[in-house]
This record gives C-alpha cells, sequence and structure tokens, in this order.
C-alpha cells in the first residue's frame, strides 16, 4: 500500500504530494504545522480523513514546539495552531473534527506535565492514523473481489488513503 502520509518519529510529517500523481511519486517532509498547513492549502495533501490526519499531525508537531510552563498558556497557542489549520480548508469536515478531538486530548489530560502532554498529543495523532490505515485495508478487503483482474476504478471521494 502507498503510505499517503506518516509520522517519521524525527519530528517529521512525511506527506505524498498528490500534485505531482500521476507522472512522480514524491514525498513532502513537513517539520512544522506552518508546513502542513501549507500542504494541505496548495492541496498536496488530498481525501478528507488524509487532511484530517495530517492537520492532526501538524498540530502534534506544534505541541512540541509550545514553550509554556502551565496548561492554560499552552492550551491558548494549541488553539491559535489549530485556527491556522483549520483555515487552509473550511469545508473539509475532517479537517475541523480531528482539530477538535486533538484538542479535547488536551483539555481531557491537562494534568499531565507540559512534556507528557505533548506526548499524548502526539499518541493521538498515530492513533487517527493507525485507525485510518485499518480502515483503509478494509476498503481494499471488501471491494478486491468486487474487481476483474486488470479493472480500472474511477472513485469519487471516501476512496481511501489515496484520493486524486
Amino acid at each position: 500500500m502507498i503510505r499517503t502520509l506518516e509520522w517519521t518519529g524525527r519530528g517529521v510529517v512525511r506527506l505524498l504530494d498528490q500534485t505531482r500523481l500521476p507522472e512522480e511519486e514524491v514525498y513532502v517532509e513537513c517539520r512544522s504545522p506552518a508546513a502542513v498547513a501549507e500542504a494541505i492549502r496548495r492541496m498536496q495533501v488530498r481525501g478528507a480523513p488524509a487532511i484530517g490526519i495530517a492537520a492532526a499531525m501538524g498540530l502534534a508537531l506544534g505541541a512540541r514546539q509550545i514553550q509554556a510552563d502551565a496548561f492554560d498558556p499552552f492550551y491558548a497557542e494549541l488553539c491559535r495552531l489549530a485556527g491556522e489549520l483549520a483555515a487552509t480548508r473550511p469545508t473539509a469536515v475532517n479537517l475541523s473534527w480531528a482539530l477538535e478531538r486533538m484538542k479535547q486530548v488536551a483539555l481531557k489530560h491537562r494534568d499531565l506535565s507540559m512534556q507528557a502532554l505533548k506526548a499524548r498529543l502526539e499518541e493521538e495523532a498515530r492513533a487517527l492514523w493507525a485507525q485510518d490505515l485499518e480502515i483503509n485495508r478494509a476498503i481494499g478487503c471488501h471491494g478486491e473481489p468486487l474487481l476483474a483482474p486488470g479493472a480500472r476504478v474511477l472513485t469519487h471521494c471516501n476512496a481511501g488513503a489515496l484520493a486524486t
């Protein structure tokens, strides 16, 4: 399966640049929420689930960079970053859903240390990604028996990880 996005574990979100398909398979490495926002804005990331997951990963990257000693200033900055990410594609439902989920995780775990809270947000973004990978596998498993060998399929929305 083509990996359209991934959290590398080095503080990098790696995204398949879908604007370059089908001629080239090129990946963009994002090291900040601003870089993820730009990739979403430029439609390098496509497909509602991928947009949402990329935004959640971008917010987790941003959380790592927030310099705050207490929850309230941390959360205020997290919300500001979430707003910037949300503004990239305001009609993308999964985008606002994923960002809201990340904010709710922060609120739920507000009593953790800043380091532990940042780790928890990263964990949540990775969980969203893992859940989506499983959904994509299920789409493939259910769809494969319906297709004749060599068949070509044109999809419209809800096409799994790769939505061009």
